[in-house]
Protein backbone atom coordinates (compact mmCIF):
# COMPACT_ATOMS: atom_id res chain seq x y z
CA UNK A 1 0.00 0.00 0.00
CA UNK A 2 1.37 3.00 -1.57
CA UNK A 3 2.07 6.04 1.01
CA UNK A 4 -0.45 8.26 -0.45
CA UNK A 5 -3.42 5.54 0.17
CA UNK A 6 -2.05 5.29 3.56
CA UNK A 7 -2.47 9.18 4.48
CA UNK A 8 -6.13 8.97 2.92
CA UNK A 9 -7.03 6.12 5.77
CA UNK A 10 -5.16 8.01 8.70
CA UNK A 11 -6.81 11.01 7.40
CA UNK A 12 -10.54 9.34 7.24
CA UNK A 13 -9.54 7.92 11.06
CA UNK A 14 -9.28 10.95 12.10
CA UNK A 15 -11.94 13.03 10.79
CA UNK A 16 -14.53 10.31 12.01
CA UNK A 17 -12.54 10.05 15.48
CA UNK A 18 -13.28 13.77 16.07
CA UNK A 19 -17.07 13.71 14.83
CA UNK A 20 -17.34 11.05 17.43
CA UNK A 21 -16.22 13.20 20.02
CA UNK A 22 -18.30 16.43 18.54
CA UNK A 23 -21.23 14.41 18.42
CA UNK A 24 -20.51 12.01 21.52
CA UNK A 25 -23.47 12.07 24.19
CA UNK A 26 -22.36 14.25 27.42
CA UNK A 27 -20.73 11.80 29.65
CA UNK A 28 -23.63 10.81 32.51
CA UNK A 29 -21.18 9.61 35.50
CA UNK A 30 -20.56 12.69 36.39
CA UNK A 31 -24.02 13.45 37.08
CA UNK A 32 -24.73 15.22 40.72
CA UNK A 33 -27.86 14.18 42.74
CA UNK A 34 -29.10 17.30 44.05
CA UNK A 35 -31.59 16.77 46.68
CA UNK A 36 -34.16 20.09 48.40
CA UNK A 37 -36.50 19.82 50.65
CA UNK A 38 -39.80 21.63 49.51
CA UNK A 39 -38.54 24.16 46.95
CA UNK A 40 -40.49 23.04 44.19
CA UNK A 41 -42.39 26.68 44.47
CA UNK A 42 -39.02 28.16 43.50
CA UNK A 43 -38.24 25.62 40.33
CA UNK A 44 -37.64 28.51 37.81
CA UNK A 45 -34.89 29.95 40.23
CA UNK A 46 -33.20 26.31 41.10
CA UNK A 47 -33.50 25.42 37.50
CA UNK A 48 -32.04 28.78 36.40
CA UNK A 49 -28.48 28.31 38.71
CA UNK A 50 -28.34 24.37 37.16
CA UNK A 51 -28.32 25.85 33.72
CA UNK A 52 -26.13 28.10 34.26
CA UNK A 53 -23.63 26.06 35.49
CA UNK A 54 -23.74 23.25 33.48
CA UNK A 55 -23.06 26.24 31.09
CA UNK A 56 -19.72 27.02 33.07
CA UNK A 57 -19.30 23.43 33.82
CA UNK A 58 -20.28 21.07 30.79
CA UNK A 59 -18.69 18.18 32.11
CA UNK A 60 -21.01 17.95 35.04
CA UNK A 61 -24.57 17.19 34.64
CA UNK A 62 -27.27 18.20 38.14
CA UNK A 63 -30.11 16.04 38.81
CA UNK A 64 -32.69 18.08 40.83
CA UNK A 65 -34.59 16.15 43.07
CA UNK A 66 -37.29 17.85 45.42
CA UNK A 67 -38.58 15.99 48.64
CA UNK A 68 -41.15 16.82 50.60
CA UNK A 69 -40.53 18.45 54.27
CA UNK A 70 -41.74 15.63 56.07
CA UNK A 71 -39.77 13.45 54.44
CA UNK A 72 -36.41 14.67 54.65
CA UNK A 73 -35.09 13.12 57.40
CA UNK A 74 -36.32 9.68 56.86
CA UNK A 75 -35.14 9.40 53.33
CA UNK A 76 -31.99 10.82 53.79
CA UNK A 77 -31.21 8.25 56.65
CA UNK A 78 -31.96 5.54 54.55
CA UNK A 79 -30.03 6.79 51.59
CA UNK A 80 -26.84 8.24 53.22
CA UNK A 81 -27.13 4.04 54.49
CA UNK A 82 -26.80 2.71 51.12
CA UNK A 83 -23.86 2.31 48.52
CA UNK A 84 -26.26 5.28 46.62
CA UNK A 85 -26.70 8.14 48.43
CA UNK A 86 -27.69 11.67 46.64
CA UNK A 87 -23.82 13.68 46.23
CA UNK A 88 -25.89 16.84 48.13
CA UNK A 89 -28.38 16.85 49.64
CA UNK A 90 -30.41 20.36 52.06
CA UNK A 91 -31.03 19.81 55.61
CA UNK A 92 -31.23 21.29 58.92
CA UNK A 93 -28.03 21.58 60.78
CA UNK A 94 -29.34 19.63 64.03
CA UNK A 95 -29.97 16.59 61.72
CA UNK A 96 -26.69 17.31 59.27
CA UNK A 97 -25.17 17.28 63.14
CA UNK A 98 -26.42 14.20 63.88
CA UNK A 99 -25.65 12.14 60.51
CA UNK A 100 -21.92 13.96 60.97
CA UNK A 101 -21.85 11.91 65.03
CA UNK A 102 -22.63 8.71 63.17
CA UNK A 103 -19.47 9.37 60.66
CA UNK A 104 -21.84 9.08 57.51
CA UNK A 105 -20.44 12.57 55.77
CA UNK A 106 -17.99 14.02 53.90
CA UNK A 107 -15.53 16.61 56.09
CA UNK A 108 -15.43 19.76 54.05
CA UNK A 109 -11.92 21.96 54.49
CA UNK A 110 -12.91 25.17 56.16
CA UNK A 111 -10.55 26.94 53.52
CA UNK A 112 -13.02 26.07 50.92
CA UNK A 113 -16.00 28.06 53.01
CA UNK A 114 -14.08 31.63 53.30
CA UNK A 115 -17.13 33.29 51.42
CA UNK A 116 -19.85 32.55 54.37
CA UNK A 117 -20.43 34.68 57.33
CA UNK A 118 -17.86 34.06 59.97
CA UNK A 119 -20.51 33.33 63.00
CA UNK A 120 -22.72 31.17 60.45
CA UNK A 121 -19.88 28.98 60.11
CA UNK A 122 -18.94 28.57 63.78
CA UNK A 123 -22.32 27.64 64.76
CA UNK A 124 -22.24 24.46 62.12
CA UNK A 125 -19.10 23.32 63.39
CA UNK A 126 -19.09 19.39 64.71
CA UNK A 127 -16.10 18.65 67.03
CA UNK A 128 -14.03 21.69 65.27
CA UNK A 129 -14.60 20.39 61.58
CA UNK A 130 -17.03 21.38 58.80
CA UNK A 131 -19.71 18.76 57.89
CA UNK A 132 -22.12 21.22 56.15
CA UNK A 133 -22.26 24.39 53.70
CA UNK A 134 -24.69 27.03 54.45
CA UNK A 135 -27.08 27.93 52.14
CA UNK A 136 -29.89 30.76 54.01
CA UNK A 137 -31.22 32.03 57.20
CA UNK A 138 -33.65 33.44 59.13
CA UNK A 139 -33.53 35.51 62.47
CA UNK A 140 -37.07 36.65 64.18
CA UNK A 141 -37.17 40.42 65.05
CA UNK A 142 -39.43 42.17 67.43
CA UNK A 143 -42.84 42.98 65.98
CA UNK A 144 -44.07 45.97 68.37
CA UNK A 145 -47.10 48.18 68.19
CA UNK A 146 -45.77 52.37 68.63
CA UNK A 147 -49.07 53.58 69.80
CA UNK A 148 -48.49 50.70 73.34
CA UNK A 149 -44.80 51.08 73.50
CA UNK A 150 -42.94 54.58 73.49
CA UNK A 151 -39.29 53.01 73.33
CA UNK A 152 -37.62 49.86 71.94
CA UNK A 153 -37.04 47.25 74.28
CA UNK A 154 -33.29 45.48 74.20
CA UNK A 155 -33.92 42.94 77.17
CA UNK A 156 -36.11 40.75 78.64
CA UNK A 157 -35.35 42.47 81.89
CA UNK A 158 -36.65 45.58 79.91
CA UNK A 159 -39.75 43.65 79.14
CA UNK A 160 -40.97 42.88 82.73
CA UNK A 161 -40.06 46.25 83.80
CA UNK A 162 -43.00 47.72 81.07
CA UNK A 163 -45.49 44.87 81.43
CA UNK A 164 -47.33 46.63 84.23
CA UNK A 165 -47.64 50.17 81.83
CA UNK A 166 -48.73 48.04 78.94
CA UNK A 167 -51.55 46.28 81.26
CA UNK A 168 -52.90 49.73 82.36
CA UNK A 169 -53.38 50.75 78.82
CA UNK A 170 -55.84 47.36 78.54
CA UNK A 171 -53.13 45.52 76.55
CA UNK A 172 -50.31 42.68 77.72
CA UNK A 173 -46.90 43.06 76.80
CA UNK A 174 -46.43 40.15 75.11
CA UNK A 175 -47.65 36.11 74.38
CA UNK A 176 -44.81 34.52 75.14
CA UNK A 177 -45.69 31.11 73.66
CA UNK A 178 -43.04 29.75 76.28
CA UNK A 179 -44.26 25.57 75.88
CA UNK A 180 -43.89 25.73 71.99
CA UNK A 181 -41.03 23.14 71.25
CA UNK A 182 -38.01 24.81 72.51
CA UNK A 183 -39.09 28.25 72.88
CA UNK A 184 -37.81 28.23 76.60
CA UNK A 185 -34.65 26.67 75.85
CA UNK A 186 -33.39 29.20 73.67
CA UNK A 187 -34.61 32.21 75.99
CA UNK A 188 -31.98 30.21 79.21
CA UNK A 189 -29.73 30.08 75.89
CA UNK A 190 -29.16 33.74 76.38
CA UNK A 191 -28.17 33.62 79.61
CA UNK A 192 -25.40 32.44 82.01
CA UNK A 193 -26.52 28.91 83.77
CA UNK A 194 -25.91 30.31 86.59
CA UNK A 195 -29.15 32.94 85.69
CA UNK A 196 -31.38 30.03 84.79
CA UNK A 197 -34.02 30.36 87.83
CA UNK A 198 -33.93 34.20 86.82
CA UNK A 199 -35.29 33.60 83.97
CA UNK A 200 -38.22 31.06 85.17
CA UNK A 201 -39.20 33.26 87.73
CA UNK A 202 -39.27 36.46 85.74
CA UNK A 203 -42.08 34.49 83.60
CA UNK A 204 -43.34 33.34 86.69
CA UNK A 205 -43.84 36.81 88.15
CA UNK A 206 -45.20 37.86 84.51
CA UNK A 207 -48.31 35.57 84.70
CA UNK A 208 -48.87 35.33 88.43
CA UNK A 209 -49.38 39.34 87.90
CA UNK A 210 -51.85 38.80 84.96
CA UNK A 211 -48.92 40.76 82.87
CA UNK A 212 -48.98 37.77 80.32
CA UNK A 213 -51.98 36.49 79.23
CA UNK A 214 -53.07 33.05 80.98
CA UNK A 215 -52.54 31.07 77.41
CA UNK A 216 -49.15 31.43 77.42
CA UNK A 217 -49.12 27.86 78.50
CA UNK A 218 -50.97 26.64 75.83
CA UNK A 219 -50.53 28.84 73.00
CA UNK A 220 -48.61 28.86 69.58
CA UNK A 221 -46.88 31.29 67.75
CA UNK A 222 -49.89 31.57 65.02
CA UNK A 223 -51.90 32.27 68.17
CA UNK A 224 -50.05 34.86 69.46
CA UNK A 225 -50.17 36.52 65.94
CA UNK A 226 -53.82 36.98 66.08
CA UNK A 227 -53.55 38.49 69.59
CA UNK A 228 -51.14 40.74 68.41
CA UNK A 229 -53.20 41.81 65.02
CA UNK A 230 -56.11 42.03 67.82
CA UNK A 231 -54.10 44.35 69.58
CA UNK A 232 -54.70 42.45 72.76
CA UNK A 233 -50.51 42.47 73.06
CA UNK A 234 -47.98 45.13 72.33
CA UNK A 235 -45.49 42.81 70.78
CA UNK A 236 -44.19 39.37 68.83
CA UNK A 237 -41.16 37.73 68.15
CA UNK A 238 -41.15 36.45 64.92
CA UNK A 239 -40.18 36.34 61.39
CA UNK A 240 -39.69 39.26 59.15
CA UNK A 241 -42.57 37.75 56.52
CA UNK A 242 -45.24 37.66 59.74
CA UNK A 243 -45.29 41.70 58.64
CA UNK A 244 -47.00 40.33 55.45
CA UNK A 245 -49.56 38.65 57.51
CA UNK A 246 -50.74 41.67 59.71
CA UNK A 247 -50.50 43.77 56.52
CA UNK A 248 -53.30 41.85 54.73
CA UNK A 249 -55.13 40.67 57.40
CA UNK A 250 -55.28 43.75 59.63
CA UNK A 251 -53.79 47.22 58.46
CA UNK A 252 -54.84 49.00 61.37
CA UNK A 253 -52.29 47.30 63.17
CA UNK A 254 -49.86 47.60 60.68
CA UNK A 255 -49.84 51.39 60.39
CA UNK A 256 -49.02 51.05 64.18
CA UNK A 257 -46.40 48.41 64.05
CA UNK A 258 -42.55 49.35 63.90
CA UNK A 259 -39.90 46.53 64.07
CA UNK A 260 -36.28 46.10 66.25
CA UNK A 261 -34.01 43.79 66.85
CA UNK A 262 -35.16 40.63 69.14
CA UNK A 263 -35.18 40.55 72.38
CA UNK A 264 -32.14 39.50 74.17
CA UNK A 265 -30.72 38.13 77.67
CA UNK A 266 -27.00 38.82 79.41
CA UNK A 267 -25.10 37.28 76.72
CA UNK A 268 -26.49 39.22 73.94
CA UNK A 269 -26.46 36.61 71.47
CA UNK A 270 -29.11 36.08 68.57
CA UNK A 271 -31.86 33.38 67.61
CA UNK A 272 -31.82 32.51 64.05
CA UNK A 273 -32.35 29.53 61.88
CA UNK A 274 -30.64 27.80 59.01
CA UNK A 275 -30.71 25.22 56.65
CA UNK A 276 -27.40 23.86 55.02
CA UNK A 277 -26.16 21.25 52.61
CA UNK A 278 -24.16 17.98 53.67
CA UNK A 279 -22.39 15.57 51.22
CA UNK A 280 -22.57 11.40 52.12
CA UNK A 281 -19.56 9.92 52.71
CA UNK A 282 -20.67 7.50 50.31
CA UNK A 283 -21.81 10.12 47.55
CA UNK A 284 -20.10 9.44 44.39
CA UNK A 285 -18.98 13.00 42.91
CA UNK A 286 -18.07 14.76 46.25
CA UNK A 287 -15.55 17.31 44.79
CA UNK A 288 -18.46 18.05 41.67
CA UNK A 289 -21.40 18.40 44.67
CA UNK A 290 -19.20 20.61 46.48
CA UNK A 291 -18.46 22.70 43.27
CA UNK A 292 -21.87 23.19 42.86
CA UNK A 293 -22.82 24.07 46.18
CA UNK A 294 -20.43 26.99 46.35
CA UNK A 295 -21.94 28.21 42.97
CA UNK A 296 -25.40 28.34 44.44
CA UNK A 297 -24.52 30.07 47.31
CA UNK A 298 -22.34 32.51 45.21
CA UNK A 299 -22.96 36.77 45.76
CA UNK A 300 -24.94 36.66 42.95
CA UNK A 301 -27.26 33.34 43.50
CA UNK A 302 -27.55 34.50 47.27
CA UNK A 303 -29.34 37.89 46.45
CA UNK A 304 -31.32 36.47 43.83
CA UNK A 305 -32.88 34.16 46.23
CA UNK A 306 -33.17 36.79 49.22
CA UNK A 307 -35.20 38.92 46.83
CA UNK A 308 -37.55 36.37 45.87
CA UNK A 309 -38.49 34.82 49.47
CA UNK A 310 -37.88 36.49 52.73
CA UNK A 311 -35.13 34.33 53.77
CA UNK A 312 -31.52 35.67 54.67
CA UNK A 313 -28.04 35.11 52.65
CA UNK A 314 -25.50 33.33 54.15
CA UNK A 315 -22.75 34.69 51.58
CA UNK A 316 -20.56 37.48 52.97
CA UNK A 317 -20.31 39.25 49.96
CA UNK A 318 -24.08 39.19 49.54
CA UNK A 319 -24.78 40.55 53.04
CA UNK A 320 -22.54 43.76 52.42
CA UNK A 321 -25.23 44.23 49.27
CA UNK A 322 -27.22 47.70 50.13
CA UNK A 323 -30.29 44.85 49.67
CA UNK A 324 -29.26 44.17 53.27
CA UNK A 325 -27.76 47.58 54.76
CA UNK A 326 -30.13 50.18 53.40
CA UNK A 327 -33.75 50.88 53.54
CA UNK A 328 -36.20 53.52 52.97
CA UNK A 329 -37.72 54.91 56.08
CA UNK A 330 -41.36 54.25 55.01
CA UNK A 331 -40.62 50.32 54.45
CA UNK A 332 -41.33 48.65 57.04
CA UNK A 333 -40.19 44.98 55.43
CA UNK A 334 -37.22 46.49 54.16
CA UNK A 335 -36.10 47.63 57.44
CA UNK A 336 -36.91 44.44 59.21
CA UNK A 337 -34.79 42.38 56.63
CA UNK A 338 -31.66 44.58 57.16
CA UNK A 339 -32.44 44.43 61.12
CA UNK A 340 -32.19 40.60 60.34
CA UNK A 341 -29.30 40.42 58.51
CA UNK A 342 -27.55 42.53 60.99
CA UNK A 343 -28.39 39.92 63.55
CA UNK A 344 -26.29 37.35 62.24
CA UNK A 345 -23.42 39.36 63.32
CA UNK A 346 -23.84 37.74 66.81
CA UNK A 347 -25.14 34.54 67.00
CA UNK A 348 -22.60 33.17 69.45
CA UNK A 349 -22.90 31.49 72.31
CA UNK A 350 -25.10 28.99 69.80
CA UNK A 351 -28.21 26.90 71.03
CA UNK A 352 -27.67 23.21 70.12
CA UNK A 353 -29.67 20.44 70.40
CA UNK A 354 -28.82 17.22 71.78
CA UNK A 355 -29.55 14.04 70.92
CA UNK A 356 -32.60 13.26 72.85
CA UNK A 357 -34.36 16.82 72.19
CA UNK A 358 -37.61 16.05 71.94
CA UNK A 359 -38.05 14.74 75.26
CA UNK A 360 -35.76 17.31 76.68
CA UNK A 361 -38.39 19.86 75.00
CA UNK A 362 -41.69 17.47 76.69
CA UNK A 363 -39.69 18.11 80.36
CA UNK A 364 -38.80 21.85 79.99
CA UNK A 365 -42.11 22.72 78.98
CA UNK A 366 -43.94 20.69 81.49
CA UNK A 367 -41.76 22.34 84.40
CA UNK A 368 -42.54 25.82 82.60
CA UNK A 369 -46.13 24.92 82.77
CA UNK A 370 -46.18 23.32 86.46
CA UNK A 371 -43.47 26.74 87.65
CA UNK A 372 -46.17 29.08 85.96
CA UNK A 373 -49.21 27.41 87.60
CA UNK A 374 -47.77 27.15 90.85
CA UNK A 375 -47.65 23.86 91.42
CA UNK A 376 -44.35 23.60 93.20
CA UNK A 377 -41.41 25.36 94.52
CA UNK A 378 -39.54 26.47 91.34
CA UNK A 379 -36.45 25.53 93.28
CA UNK A 380 -37.12 21.98 93.39
CA UNK A 381 -39.11 21.57 90.35
CA UNK A 382 -35.94 22.95 88.23
CA UNK A 383 -34.07 20.45 90.34
CA UNK A 384 -35.76 17.55 89.58
CA UNK A 385 -35.98 18.76 85.74
CA UNK A 386 -31.79 18.73 85.80
CA UNK A 387 -31.82 15.18 87.03
CA UNK A 388 -34.58 14.17 84.81
CA UNK A 389 -32.82 15.94 81.71
CA UNK A 390 -29.20 14.28 82.82
CA UNK A 391 -30.82 10.31 82.63
CA UNK A 392 -31.61 11.59 78.55
CA UNK A 393 -27.88 12.77 78.32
Amino acid sequence: MNRKILTIIFTTFLIITGLFFIFKKPDTNNEVVFWTLQMSDFAPYINGVINDFEKENPDIKIKWVDVPFSEGEKRTLASVLSDNPPDLVNLNPDFSATLAHKGALWEIQKSKLTQFNDEILKSIETDGKMFSIPWYATSAITIYNKDLISFVLKTYGQLAEIAPQIRKKGAYITLPNITENDTMLKILNKYPKEKKQYVYTLFKNLYSNDLIPKETVTMTLSEALEKYMSENIALIGAGANFLNMIKENAPQTYSKTDVAEQIKGDLGQNDFSLMNFVIPLKAKHKDEALKFALFLTNDKNQLELAKLTNVLAVNKETLNNDFYKKYDKNDLMAKARVISAGQLNKLQPVFRTQKNQKEINNLVNNAVQNILLNKGETKKILKELDKNIKMLE
